[in-house]
This record gives structure tokens, C-alpha cells and sequence, in this order.
């Protein structure tokens, strides 16, 4: 491993190209629908701690939402959602 000492510009440009090299390994490609599955799942994992309280005490509540969960997500926000759950519960199923 290389040891940091040097002059600002010099410790700049290495924390750059070693980022450079991170983010070239990172990337991925995603299809157009797996990255809308990834939203969703987000998404829902999001409304699920929101409103576990209201919709989703019967519940885990360290319960790992994935793709699958998703229609329980929806069916409970919109039963017990109120109106700002039915939407959610919309912007899900789309």
C-alpha cells in the first residue's frame, strides 16, 4: 500500500485515481426493468417502516423487504393506509 506523504496535489490526485478505480469495478448495467424492481423494493421497504405501526404490526419488524413482499406491502397500505397509503400503494404497483 502506498504511504500518503506528499503535497496536497499530490495526495489530491491519488485519492482520485483510486476512486476512479472503484467506480470502474462498482458499475453495473441493469435492464430497464430490473432497475424499476429496484426502485419498487425501495420504495417498499420504505412505506413498510413508515406505516408498520399502522399497516404492517402483524408483521417482523426487521422484516427484509424484497421484490416478493410487495403485494403484501401494497394490500396493507391499502387497507390501512388511508388516503396517503392507497397512493403509495399505487405508485407501487406501477
Amino acid at each position: 500500500m502506498e504511504e500518503m506523504s506528499g503535497t496536497p496535489n499530490q495526495v489530491r490526485e491519488y485519492l482520485a485515481e483510486i476512486g476512479r478505480k472503484g467506480g470502474a469495478k462498482s458499475r453495473r448495467r441493469l435492464s430497464p426493468e430490473q432497475a424499476r424492481d429496484m426502485v419498487r423494493v425501495r420504495e417498499a421497504r420504505r412505506a413498510f417502516r413508515r406505516f408498520y405501526g399502522q399497516c404492517f404490526w402483524h408483521l417482523r419488524e426487521d422484516l427484509e423487504v424484497g421484490l416478493e413482499d410487495i403485494p403484501e406491502i401494497v394490500r396493507g397500505l391499502r387497507q390501512h393506509g388511508g388516503r396517503e397509503g392507497f397512493i403509495l400503494a399505487a405508485k407501487l404497483c406501477r
